[in-house]
């Protein structure tokens, strides 16, 4: 994106949070990271640019304001609506990447040590690709997901691994497929002492980044090979229409008790979120999945695009 344009959705962001959200200059800085001057700058460069009139004259505040609404509305503390303009897939793809990695670089970039959770998925590691290269050894990467498919290969959509390669912090893995055979030997996964170890270090996170799946026969867990046909046949008849980290959801935003949902091994979620937990999802065939999510409570943060925003607040 050339640095002019840059600018300018910076300088709408600053003015829609001035002139439309009623935000001190000193909250404007605060919450897009600038310094105060800057802040200043950036509004007396929306109005010079003329796009201060009844409301904000720019497609960015369209999303600023349902990013409001979907916070009012679902009692997010942070919300990121990224703008459709006929995208491609692909296209749409990329603009939630760069906005999720934004997101994430706010909690990387810090000094003090943290612990970072985070469950697997496209969209991550696409944000996670984006990414800046930081030096930060001192922060510590937990998968909360099992990385194992049934078929004994491992998922390269792990996002504990990536940030960790980009931040050069401590990668800690999930020892455990993410389906175990049956339930007692979920029960034995769960139970080892390295599990265990990882999912204590899980608790004391400061920021959970996970993300949001479909259930279906086109779904990223049946395509990726961890559940079969008939599992997620077994899925929907228990009204399924979501998962996070595996746990199957149904449209309201309640774990769903199924055969299948009870062999899954990633460290669960709480509901509301006990630290920052931050969605990422977007498109068409996410949109049932992230309404139900929404319903369910279990986010603090989100990061969608314009068109599952509107469906959200027609929900």
């Amino acid at each position: 994106m050339p640095r002019s344009t840059e600018k300018l959705d910076l300088a709408t962001r600053a003015a829609w949070l001035y002139y439309v959200a009623g935000n001190t200059q000193n909250e404007i800085a605060e919450k897009l990271q600038v310094s105060r001057p800057v802040a200043q700058r950036l509004v007396a460069f929306a109005v010079e640019k003329n796009l201060i009139r009844v409301r904000v004259d720019h497609k960015l505040a369209d999303c600023l304001s349902l990013a409001d609404q979907l916070s009012k509305r679902y009692g997010l503390t942070m919300c990121e609506v990224v703008p459709i303009d006929g995208d491609t897939p692909e296209q749409l793809d990329r603009k939630l990447a760069v906005a999720g990695a934004q997101v994430m670089e706010r909690y990387l970039i810090e000094e003090k040590p943290m612990v970072v959770a985070v469950s697997s998925g496209r969209t991550l590691k696409a944000s996670v690709d984006q990414i800046a290269q930081l030096e930060r050894p001192q922060h510590r990467l937990v998968s909360m997901v099992g990385a194992i498919a049934q078929d004994g290969s491992s998922n390269r959509y792990d996002v504990a691994l990536h940030i960790s390669e980009k931040t050069g912090g401590k990668h800690f893995l999930l020892p455990a497929p993410l389906l175990a055979d049956s339930e007692a030997e979920r029960a034995q996964w769960c139970n080892h002492r390295l599990y265990r170890i990882v999912e204590s270090l899980s608790a004391q996170a400061d920021v959970a980044f996970v993300g949001i799946g479909n259930i279906g026969m086109t779904c990223p867990l049946h395509e990726d090979g961890f559940i079969t046909e008939d599992e997620v046949n077994e899925l929907m008849e228990n009204g399924a229409v979501a998962e996070m980290l595996g746990l199957p959801i149904d449209a309201a935003g309640a774990h769903v008790e199924s055969p299948t949902g009870r062999r899954v091994t990633s460290i669960a979620l709480d509901a509301p979120p006990r630290r920052p937990t931050i969605g990422f999802a977007g498109g068409q065939r996410k949109r049932d999945a992230l309404i139900a999510v929404l319903k369910g409570g279990w986010l603090s943060g989100l990061v969608t695009d314009e068109l599952c925003a509107r469906a959200a607040l027609e929900a």
